[in-house]
């Protein structure tokens, strides 16, 4: 289907792990091994929220990039991603399952200081489109530009909640497709990995209704990894709260990077990670 990254940390370069490391997500876009489809060449996106605070009493406002290139053709990307710093970042390399190749389409989506991003999909989407459609907040539904099950999905959690919890907020949305789904004859209704962030915490989850879901891992701490590989010269790049969420690793080191399980939602905050338990299978 798709293949994603989201970092959280000190600021630095998203160059650093969107094109620098082995199994890059641009490299990943050529070649994923643990993806649904081996090359994702439909389109990329980059999703980036500032490295100066906001002023107090403010949101932070990230910016998005998104193009239908193929992300290894893009010198844009190139430019922005070896020149940007950020603390917070999301970035989406896709393959599409059916809705058309646009710019509209391509992951991450944003709200005021929101960012979403899927990789999966929702079973007979074009059956249930309609439902769910109508199901969104009708101030959100003018949002909705695309015409991905994604984009549907994010506008979704955000009239159920997102904003004011987003683990709840999501877990209601999935609950809601798949309630849709039961009533059209769709058994396992919902599949994937999301990412959803406000600029300050990333949230990371790891669900589908059959109970085999898109890859997804985790990066161990820097601590860690320092200890297990101190001469590895790329560790130097990274700060010591430096933390990825990756469809699949960007290296092959042992230890490096370890799978999350299923139904589980990873939470990454300035005071690390978590991992809590995310709805059961249906």
């Amino acid at each position: 289907m798709c293949r994603w990254l989201a970092y959280s940390g000190e600021p630095l370069h998203p160059s650093e792990v969107i094109l620098d490391t082995q199994h890059s997500l641009v490299a990943q876009a050529l070649n994923s091994p643990l993806g649904a489809e081996t090359v994702n060449g439909d389109g990329f996106g980059l999703g980036w929220y500032p490295e100066t605070p906001a002023e107090s009493g403010q949101k932070p406002v990230p910016a998005v990039f998104r193009s239908t290139e193929p992300a290894w053709n893009d010198q844009n990307l190139r430019e922005i991603s070896t020149t940007v710093r950020s603390p917070l970042f999301l970035s989406h390399i896709r393959a599409a399952a059916g809705p058309p190749i646009q710019q509209t389409n391509c992951h991450p989506f944003r709200h005021e200081n929101w960012l979403f991003m899927h990789n999966g999909a929702l079973a007979d989407f074009a059956t249930v489109k309609r439902d769910l459609t109508f199901a969104v907040d009708p101030s959100l539904y003018p949002e909705i530009q695309g015409t991905t099950d994604s984009e549907v999905l994010f506008h979704l959690a955000l009239t159920l909640g997102l904003q004011d919890d987003p683990v709840a907020g999501l877990g209601a949305a999935i609950r809601e497709v798949e309630r849709v789904g039961h009533a059209h004859g769709v058994q396992f209704a919902v599949q994937g990995t999301f990412a959803v962030s406000d600029g300050t915490t990333l949230w990371a989850f790891r669900y589908s209704s059959v109970g085999r879901s898109r890859s997804l891992y985790h990066s161990t701490d820097m601590d860690t990894l320092r200890e297990m590989y101190p001469d590895a010269e790329r560790l130097r790049a990274f700060g010591r709260r430096a933390q990825v969420v990756v469809s699949e690793p960007l290296n092959d080191l042992p230890g490096v990077f370890t799978e999350v399980p299923e139904s589980t939602v990873s939470i990454l905050d300035d005071s690390g990670y978590r991992h809590e338990p995310f709805l059961a299978a249906s």
